[in-house]
């Protein structure tokens, strides 16, 4: 197991063209540890008896089937509107146009 140093982290900073104050060099060092840490676990407990997964649950379509359905009537359809007019939805003008 590898330890993330100030002076790799540097290096990595330096292939990278990336200028890190020495406080972020410090905060990133721990932080990547950590990271490796949890890597390493991970592959304690990961065998071939594992299979590869996108998800841990399986995911299925919760959609309703697509069957054709008759269309709704005009009255249906304006029966919501707030104001109607000639089986119309009327809405305010919003241009200086008549």
């Amino acid at each position: 197991m590898s330890e993330f140093t100030s002076d790799r982290v540097k290096h990595v900073a330096g292939l990278a063209r990336i200028d890190l104050t020495d406080d972020e060099i410090d905060h990133l060092a721990k932080e990547l540890q950590v990271i490796e840490d949890s890597i390493n676990q991970l592959e304690k407990v990961a065998n071939s008896n594992v299979p590869p997964t996108s998800h841990p649950i399986a995911l299925q379509n919760v959609l309703r089937p697509d069957v054709p359905e008759a269309p709704l009537t005009v009255d249906e359809a304006i029966s919501g509107a707030p104001e109607k007019k000639d089986n119309m939805f009327l809405s305010p003008q919003i241009l200086d146009e008549e």
